[in-house]
């Protein structure tokens, strides 16, 4: 399947997986584009969907294979999860932590990691400028999921995949993360990487002057730790 931008490059969709079916996913994600919604409410519908998004990202691990369920009535052709790989989930800080979280509740003791990266505001293109990460120390031995909520220019994700790489992180260890997205950003990260898997909820039409999503929600982390005023 591939999807176009503005331009003429095409989005190729073989590893990108946008959970979008389930209307569940669509209202939250409504209420969560609602300029109108506040503060309280914007944190309780933000982690209602970052929990459904951690659920489908777990469900892709490499470690989840097809197995034959026994169950009380007959056989049935499900999943299962072998826990062959060691895993680590990694957020670009700050709004990466709220889907960290959502992580760690439903994946008690898995491994963690922070990389703080933040665009220059200043740069017509906004570009990333990196700050600072701890790792695990074998981290080059995990799956990494790499969590940030948005992906706007791509510019956040392709330096933090950068900094796991150079900590010896094979790129098809790596599975992105993120609630809303754009033609844009994902272009740029398989151009880049083409062998990265990207697990997302929405890909949204377009960016516009100042590299915000549109329809998009405007910034997500000053939305949910309300720091937007």
């Amino acid at each position: 399947m591939e999807v176009e931008n503005e331009g003429s490059e095409k989005l190729l969709m073989d590893r990108i997986v946008v959970v979008n079916q389930m209307q569940c996913i669509e209202l939250l994600s409504s209420k969560l584009r609602d300029k109108s919604t506040g503060y309280k409410d914007y944190m309780i519908y933000a982690d209602r969907l970052t929990t459904i998004l951690a659920e489908e990202a777990l469900s892709r691990v490499p470690s989840v294979v097809p197995q034959d369920i026994t169950t009380p009535c007959g056989t049935y052709q499900g999943l299962n999860d072998t826990k062959s790989q060691t895993l680590c989930v990694v957020s670009i800080i700050r709004s990466g932590d709220i889907l960290l979280e959502a992580v760690r509740k439903l994946e008690p003791g898995i491994r963690v990691g922070k990389i703080l990266i933040q665009r220059d505001e200043e740069d017509a293109d906004k570009k990333p400028i990196f700050f600072y990460k701890k790792l695990p120390a074998d981290i080059s031995q995990c799956y990494v999921l790499l969590v940030d909520p948005m992906l706007a220019t791509g510019g956040s994700a392709i330096c933090a995949i950068e900094t796991l790489i150079a900590e010896g992180v094979k790129v098809e260890n790596i599975m992105f993360v993120n609630l809303f997205s754009c033609a844009e950003g994902l272009i740029q990260i398989q151009r880049k990487f083409p062998e990265i898997n990207v697990v997302t909820l929405s890909v949204d039409d377009t960016l516009n002057e100042d590299k915000f999503l549109v329809p998009g929600l405007g910034d997500f982390g000053d939305r949910y730790y309300g720091t937007n005023h």
